[in-house]
């Protein structure tokens, strides 16, 4: 591709961009509070743009018009909680629909009844030991 003016303003925005968001943006720093660790999980959205045009000139000079830009968002949306051997997440979004939180409430759906299976599967074998 030709090395053009405005190519040059999108490699700087870019770069602009990399340098102010990383992965420790998205997962945070794990933060220890006794036997619990919380870690930060963020959400970020980004956009860039940018143009130019060549101008005419009764000149010999190149003239060149041009500009570029872009916005990040970074916002919270749930933590990651490790507390005695289990992890779960607690999200701090608002719901919007019962759907929302319906998927929201599947990770404790599951550990409850896991938990419900083992505490099944420990009561069998005691009443197998006690007929034995």
């Amino acid at each position: 591709m030709k090395e053009t003016p405005v190519n040059k303003i999108m490699e700087n925005t870019l770069e602009k961009m990399r340098e102010m968001v990383d992965v420790s943006t998205i997962i945070g720093e794990p933060m220890v509070t006794g036997d619990t660790t919380l870690i930060p999980v963020s959400k970020v959205t980004y956009g860039f743009t940018g143009g130019g045009t060549d101008l005419p000139s009764k000149q010999n000079a190149e003239l060149f018009g041009g500009g570029g830009g872009g916005g990040i968002t970074i916002a919270p949306v749930a933590f990651i909680v490790i507390q005695n051997d289990k992890v779960r997440m607690m999200q701090i979004n608002n719901f919007t629909s019962s759907a929302d939180r319906a998927i929201a409430m599947i990770p404790e759906l599951v550990d409850q009844v896991s938990q419900l299976l083992k505490a099944k599967t420990g009561s069998e074998e005691t009443e197998d030991a006690k007929t034995e």
